[in-house]
């Protein structure tokens, strides 16, 4: 999809309008809080997975890339795959021990398995 045609948060994504343009909407980039002030949420989900269980990190606050390198980090550890969506990161499988394992030995002290 090219950029012209690149969907907004309206619904948008194309139209007749030869003056119309895309408002770009601003978005919040949060500096990223250190582990030891992370609140993070481990849990184990199978929504919408056809019955795959995976494992979830909620609440991290910080930057796209630091995220994305946490969550390298984690699948890295548990020997599996994964991704990293809307700020939540996806693990592949029952791994919720270990992510809670690596997460607190890496120093991100608050972290919460629920």
């Amino acid at each position: 999809m090219s950029k012209k045609n690149k969907p907004d948060k309206s619904g948008f994504v194309f139209s007749t309008d030869p003056n119309f343009r895309f408002e770009e909407e601003p978005q919040e980039v949060h500096e990223t809080l250190p582990p030891n002030q992370q609140k993070l949420k481990v849990r184990l989900d199978t929504k919408q997975r056809a019955g795959k269980a995976v494992t979830l990190v909620d609440n991290f606050i910080g930057k796209e890339a630091d995220v994305e390198e946490l969550g390298k980090s984690l699948k890295n550890f548990c020997g599996t795959g994964g991704s990293v969506k809307d700020m939540q990161i996806i693990i592949q499988g029952d791994q919720r021990e270990k992510v809670l394992q690596w997460l607190v030995k890496n120093g991100f002290k608050s972290t919460k398995k629920i």
